[in-house]
């Protein structure tokens, strides 16, 4: 996940590039999702890259796709089958955000080929007349070589929103979620939507509490698969709290003396957004 700490740190090291900007056969990095996996090798105890000449692997589900550089070489991302067996040499390590084994700068670069490929695997069939895309040189995007029309990657927006009521600040858990963690509202844009409308419209469904004043804050890349998470924080106006029990297991008003066991995990946006804006740290 692009942590809003590491997205500088990252883009030192990272320079994004499309797939025909690859020369074959040179050795690089690479980034190979196993479910919600990346495959590692040991570095002095640490989970780090493979780097080398394309890894031997018993099939891929998505075949390698050039996603730039990494440190000066190709940066590759390919994905395997969940079930594929783990090739001697490597080991899988979680890349999910709420607990991860890798760096903020790995979580980052898995949440690229996440992306990547979540948009390679949703572009092989043209969805206005069913032909077969070829790649737009220079760019990500795919032309219909039946119709001609292009596609480029889509990405998805959705609010956050940290709901103040004076000196206290609304959270909320979702059922699987780890247990006794909270973290904030959140959800999709809905068309003819602005994101001020959103804020509103998600604090009043999942929680029953009226809002104004939003204001936002920060952004934030969310590949899970295709999202861009924008920060808000907003006033508590009227209502009581009244969970949507599709969306949410609990939801309560808390203070910096009184905070839940557990709180949305470091490099999210709903905890910087929690930390800076709630705790005011």
């Amino acid at each position: 996940q692009q942590t809003i700490e590491s997205v500088k740190e990252t883009r030192d090291a990272f320079t994004p590039g499309p797939p025909d900007a690859d020369k074959p056969g040179v050795p690089g990095y690479w980034l190979i999702l196993r479910g919600e996996d990346m495959l590692t090798r040991d570095n002095d105890g640490q989970p780090d890259l493979p780097c080398g000449a394309l890894p031997v692997m018993a099939s891929w589900k998505l075949p390698p796709v050039h996603v730039g550089t990494w440190l000066g070489q190709p940066l590759r991302a390919a994905r395997l089958a969940a079930d594929a067996p783990i090739p001697p040499g490597f080991a899988a390590s979680h890349a999910g955000y709420r607990r991860s084994p890798l760096s903020d700068r790995l979580l980052t670069l898995a949440g690229l080929a996440r992306q990547v490929l979540h948009w390679r695997s949703r572009s092989r069939v043209c969805s206005a007349c069913g032909g077969v895309p070829a790649p737009v040189a220079g760019t990500f995007g795919v032309r219909c070589t039946c119709c001609g029309r292009e596609f480029f990657p889509r990405i998805h927006p959705a609010i956050i929103v940290l709901v103040r009521r004076g000196e206290e600040f609304l959270l909320v858990r979702k059922a699987q979620w780890p247990a006794g963690q909270y973290g904030l509202v959140a959800g999709f844009v809905e068309f003819a939507e602005s994101l001020e409308e959103c804020v509103a419209r998600e604090v009043k469904e999942e929680t029953g509490v009226s809002v104004a004043n939003a204001r936002y804050l920060c952004s934030q890349n969310w590949p899970y698969p295709s999202q861009i998470m924008a920060g808000f924080e907003a006033e508590y106006v009227s209502g009581d709290i009244r969970v949507e029990p599709t969306e949410l297991e609990h939801a309560a008003w808390f203070a910096p003396d009184r905070l839940p066991p557990a709180l949305s995990p470091p490099g999210s946006t709903a905890r910087f957004l929690i930390d800076k804006y709630g705790l005011g740290l």
